[in-house]
């Protein structure tokens, strides 16, 4: 049934398929004389039906059950018992009744768990190709994309499936559920549905309505819990929502929450993926519109209910929609992280992705907040003293790059085009929105992606298409800003005039400046305003990008393939390249069934190096993963992963 690993305590099985049961007697059994019921039981549910000792076809809508001749014994009997495809996730009691002229006798036989059939085709969830099951079914590790459109990093996260309590955490969180706990025979019933599961889990991920996982917190301090950085795996965080008797683990952000429900959907037979939205629009009022504010000299305010974040992660199952007709089949939106209510519970979808293509607003679930999402239009709009000096409009930034984890390979597979087909139509309405081509024209760009310890190097390429020269100021302003938040800090800025008619300028921002102020994940907003003298009017461009890290060295022992059970040494080393002796460097090494723990390692210096001693405790791919940070930083400095084969 291809559940192997997901549970070593009881029967994990797939709906549509047949599972045997072997009845073993202590004294010799006359079938002639006796008939057999199974019954299987769910909650207050249950269903009752005879076990045929003829060559008779499982029903594909009632549970069935028969005996193959060869399987008959006088002190044994072989029972296949099939359950129907659209059955209810979750785990059943067996029993058994056997009856004969004068006496009925009742067996509890046992508890198993039925799963989602993603390899059987009559299943809402089945997939056509087998490399696609092993992808989004079976591969417990995967790569999520951060950082900027520009500048994409990828992280590992493993989802550890496999791992022994995590199946049983994911039991539980549909039995905590609000809809389990208010209605538990129609919470059952619903549990044949995907798209029912998919709801239930995407809210169950989230602690903001429920007994869910995870609290979300995006600025402050993590003291209290764990930085959402710190993360490198769902296992650890269902093992401890399990422990605490399902109060929220702390903390969570977007690709925590993906991550997480990602492995959920996973174990429970349901096809999935996780995918980052470069440029992801909050559109707080629906109209898929999103207003940013600077002040004349490029300086960015927060005064917007809505926002963009530099990447957003969520989540896309795979599943048919009887609910809405085959053109909407396939790839569903899942987002578990908490940000608009849907229904009165935050969750988001599942909303087919070819709804968001086609613009159907009206599709459910929360089309019209994921299509605002990948395809708003930004107006930045330049104020001062509370009246609007300088206006644009940006039709491209928005929802610029969609990534996930291509199938059998670390490279990403850009789904850009599933969410965004433009027609000419929709162009024509973005042009009249700009008010057509501007006198003035500005654009910013970074003359090369920085490392941490060079300077920032940016150009200002100014257009005058007017026929007289100009008297122009010119405000460069940078400030570091999180990626999902509005810019809290200036990093630099300058001032002069020029009088042109085409020109190119050429800015630097020193290291000194910002090098222990970022972390793996801050990011730098840069803003030029161009303002002309004489008419006052002003024009602006607006760029943000993340400093790339330098990496953390992994290497094993005798290669990268290692054998199950036996130890091997894994070297692990960061060199500092700016220049300065670092305070309190750590660096952190840990992998999911490669080391028991985390080890976090002290040294100061301008490197740091270690040597690790890693078991693997079941073969596949596995991931050793490196975090660095110190004392001058407020997070994460690099993150490196590395990928190991076991093999028994």
């Amino acid at each position: 049934h291809e559940t192997a690993g997901l549970s070593a305590h009881q029967l994990v099985v797939r709906r549509g398929w047949a599972f045997k049961v072997t009845l073993l007697f202590h004294q010799a059994i006359n079938w002639s004389k006796h008939s057999l019921d199974l019954e299987v039981q769910l909650g207050s549910l249950s269903e009752r039906f005879p076990v045929h000792f003829t060559a008779q076809c499982y029903s594909p809508l009632r549970w069935s059950a028969r005996v193959f001749p060869d399987n008959v014994h006088s002190h044994s009997v072989s029972v296949h018992v099939c359950s129907p495809v659209l059955s209810s996730v979750a785990s059943y009691h067996l029993l058994l009744h056997i009856q004969s002229h004068h006496n009925m006798y009742n067996y509890e036989l046992g508890t198993f768990v039925l799963l989602c059939n993603p390899w059987f085709k009559d299943d809402p969830v089945s997939m056509p190709l087998e490399v696609q099951l092993q992808e989004y079914i079976q591969s417990d590790y995967g790569l999520v994309y951060v950082g900027t459109h520009q500048s994409v990093r990828q992280q590992p996260w493993a989802f550890g499936q496999y791992e022994p309590g995590v199946l049983e955490a994911c039991m539980q969180l549909l039995q905590v559920s609000p809809q389990h706990q208010s209605d538990r025979q129609a919470d059952y019933l619903r549990r044949v549905d995907p798209v029912y599961l998919c709801r239930v889990l995407c809210a169950m991920v989230n602690c903001n309505d429920d007994l869910g996982v995870l609290a979300g917190k995006w600025q402050g301090s993590y003291m209290d819990g764990v930085s959402p950085t710190e993360w490198t795996g769902s296992a650890e965080i269902l093992h401890q929502w399990m422990a605490s008797s399902c109060s929220p683990v702390r903390y969570g952000q977007c690709w925590v929450f993906a991550c997480v429900l990602c492995t959920v959907l996973r174990v429970f037979g349901i096809p999935s993926r996780v995918v980052t939205v470069f440029n992801a629009a909050h559109d707080a009022n629906a109209n898929l519109i999103i207003e940013e504010y600077y002040s004349s000299t490029g300086e960015k305010f927060n005064l917007s209910k809505d926002s963009i974040w530099n990447f957003h992660v969520w989540v896309e199952c795979w599943m048919r929609r009887g609910d809405l007709g085959a053109e909407f089949d396939g790839w569903q939106v899942v987002d578990p992280t908490p940000q608009e209510k849907s229904a009165g519970v935050y969750c988001c979808g599942p909303c087919p992705v070819s709804a968001v293509q086609k613009r159907c607003f009206r599709c459910p679930f929360d089309a019209s907040f994921i299509l605002a999402s990948v395809d708003a239009d930004v107006i930045r709009l330049i104020v001062r003293d509370g009246l609007v000096m300088g206006r644009s409009v940006d039709t491209e930034w928005v929802g610029q790059l969609i990534y996930t984890k291509s199938i059998g390979s670390d490279k990403p597979e850009n789904l850009t085009h599933t969410y965004k087909a433009r027609s000419e139509c929709v162009e024509m309405i973005h042009v009249c929105l700009s008010g057509g081509p501007p006198h003035l024209e500005v654009s910013l760009d970074m003359e090369k992606a920085p490392s941490m310890g060079d300077s920032i190097c940016l150009c200002v390429t100014i257009s005058n298409h007017s026929s007289h020269p100009r008297f122009l100021t010119e405000h460069l302003n940078a400030q570091l800003k999180h990626y999902n938040s509005c810019p809290t800090r200036t990093s630099g800025g300058r001032i002069f005039c020029v009088v042109f008619s085409v020109l190119t300028l050429h800015h630097s921002i020193q290291a000194s400046q910002y090098k222990f102020l970022l972390t793996q994940d801050d990011i730098v907003n840069v803003a030029v305003v161009i303002k002309d003298m004489r008419s006052k009017a002003r024009v602006m461009a607006a760029q943000e990008f993340n400093i790339c890290s330098h990496q953390i060295s992994i290497e094993v022992e005798g290669g990268d393939c290692i054998q199950m059970k036996k130890t091997c040494m894994a070297h692990v080393s960061y060199t500092n390249h700016c220049g300065n002796v670092l305070a309190g460097a750590v660096l952190c090494v840990d992998g999911y069934g490669l080391l028991q723990n985390k080890l976090a390692l002290l040294q100061p210096g301008e490197s740091i190096r270690a040597s690790v001693s890693i078991v693997a405790s079941s073969p596949g791919t596995k991931l050793l993963q490196a975090t660095f940070s110190h004392s001058q930083s407020p997070g994460v400095v690099s993150r490196s992963f590395h990928k190991i084969s076991v093999h028994n």
